[in-house]
């Protein structure tokens, strides 16, 4: 049994949850909470580079295909984790700006690929590589290896959250 400062009896469960064995825990989710705060906002103004009518959601539709190239709509609304109707739309709307081609799947003539047209990716290459010299800029104090280990344990706390 745990004493309270007062001499008493069991903590109360805030209590426990300020405690030193969970402070990292909400340390980590306060900091979190910044750093998507953040993106999303950093997301809408990357989008309206890209085209000024891009819904902020979109954006990273096309980031996904600039890394991955042509994928199915399927696989696109899982990534991204929608609905079909939804992706169906997104996926509309990037056509009617000149932002990605869709084409029937030759392996399967109910579904669709999407790809980047070359207008699209060239945007996108643009806004990408202006974000990451922006990251050059701020982190420009950080030794490189930090810059590095941030990387890594992002990509495994990006691994876990799949599961």
């Amino acid at each position: 049994m745990h004493e309270d400062a007062n001499g008493g009896g069991h903590r109360g469960e805030s209590e426990a949850s300020a405690s030193g064995v969970d402070q990292e825990y909400l340390s980590l989710e306060r900091e979190l909470t910044v750093l998507l705060r953040r993106a999303r906002a950093n997301q809408g103004e990357m989008a309206r580079q890209v085209h000024p009518d891009l819904e902020s959601a979109a954006y990273g539709l096309l980031v996904r295909l600039d890394e991955c190239g042509r994928q199915r709509a399927t696989e696109l609304a899982a990534y991204i984790g929608v609905g079909k109707a939804t992706m169906s739309r997104q996926l509309r709307a990037l056509e009617d700006l000149g932002l990605v081609a869709r084409e029937p799947d030759p392996a399967d003539g109910r579904a669709w690929l999407v790809q980047l047209t070359e207008e699209g990716r060239g945007r996108v290459q643009r806004v990408r590589e202006a974000r990451r010299g922006r990251y050059v800029s701020q982190l420009a104090h950080w030794d490189r290896r930090e810059v590095a280990e941030l990387a890594r344990l992002l990509h495994q706390l990006n691994r876990q959250m799949e599961k």
